[in-house]
């Protein structure tokens, strides 16, 4: 499977933290930027955090100070701490690479935030 795989979503009340994870079978993954997008109910799709190979690292305005995005090349995953969270983050988050020829998304993980 070359689609990177989500884990961690669930269900959390405001303020709480959660961190997912995107793990990628893909060997160049570590040398590709990576990131994390979210869409909630009727709404469009976001970019909320992208860390490059090199560890370049840019956050949407709407999560900076409170989200972390990090990577484990040897895990071959990237990660996005979640604290501070808000029932505006709720969402089906989606990690995406920046592949080579192609583009690599996986299938999402539900984050709900409760009030």
């Amino acid at each position: 499977q070359v689609q990177p795989v989500e884990s961690g979503g669930g269900l959390v009340q405001a303020g709480g933290s959660l961190r997912l994870s995107c793990a990628s079978s893909r060997s160049n993954f570590r040398f590709n930027a990576v990131g994390w997008y979210r869409q909630a109910s009727g709404k469009q799709r976001e970019l909320v955090a992208a860390i490059t190979g090199g560890g370049i690292i840019n956050y949407s305005d709407s999560v900076k100070g409170r989200f972390t995005i990090s990577r484990d090349s040897a895990k071959n995953t990237v990660y996005l701490q979640m604290n501070s969270l808000k029932p505006e983050d709720t969402a089906i988050y989606y990690c995406k690479e920046w592949g080579e020829t192609q583009d690599y998304w996986g299938s999402g993980t539900q984050v709900t935030v409760s009030s």
